[in-house]
């Protein structure tokens, strides 16, 4: 069972998802998390650190769900990683799209709490890319990150309902660390 942080982050995440950030509230999230009112006050004193939790455990849940894409450590060729990545940002498209959509809403209304862990996710693949010894890895990584981005707003949004292939996602995410 979570921790009562977990819960009141988890009410949050959901809140922000379905509603936009202008719908989370610590009333809200009470009412989510179904406790009592005053309960994420007591935790989380004002809207600001309400916000950030929020996004550390959006953070969290993405880092979590990367790892959990069926590779054991890090992967050690460009293809394990695009399969990895792809696995990562269909997953970030279809059963975790509320953690998209929370994410999306952050980045639209406030940029700045989320653009230190986009900084950290980049930075992490370029230092693989490196480590692969693909020269250029910081604009490879930035390719990534940009094309999983803007993969997962279209299956959300423009593409909603539409069925992607894994080994195609697979295959453009390896084309652009490739070079």
């Amino acid at each position: 069972m979570p921790d009562r942080r977990t819960e009141i982050a988890d009410a949050a995440v959901a809140i922000v998802a379905a509603k936009g950030l202008k719908g989370l509230t610590h009333r809200a999230v009470d009412a989510q998390a179904g406790l009592a009112v005053g309960t994420t006050s007591n935790y989380f004193r004002s809207r600001a650190a309400l916000v950030a939790a929020a996004v550390d455990h959006v953070e969290a849940r993405d880092a979590r769900l990367l790892r959990g894409q069926g590779m054991e450590g890090l992967p050690t060729t460009v293809p394990e990683l695009a399969d990895q990545l792809a696995g990562a940002v269909l997953a970030l498209a279809g059963e975790h799209a509320e953690l998209t959509r929370a994410r999306f809403a952050f980045a639209l209304d406030r940029p700045e709490v989320v653009s230190a862990g986009h900084e950290r996710m980049v930075s992490g693949l370029e230092h693989l890319l490196q480590a692969m010894g693909l020269h250029d890895a910081r604009s490879r990584a930035e390719a990534v990150a940009d094309y999983s981005d803007g993969l997962a707003l279209h299956l959300l949004t423009a593409r909603h309902g539409q069925e992607m292939e894994h080994s195609t996602v697979a295959d453009n995410v390896r084309r652009l660390l490739e070079g």
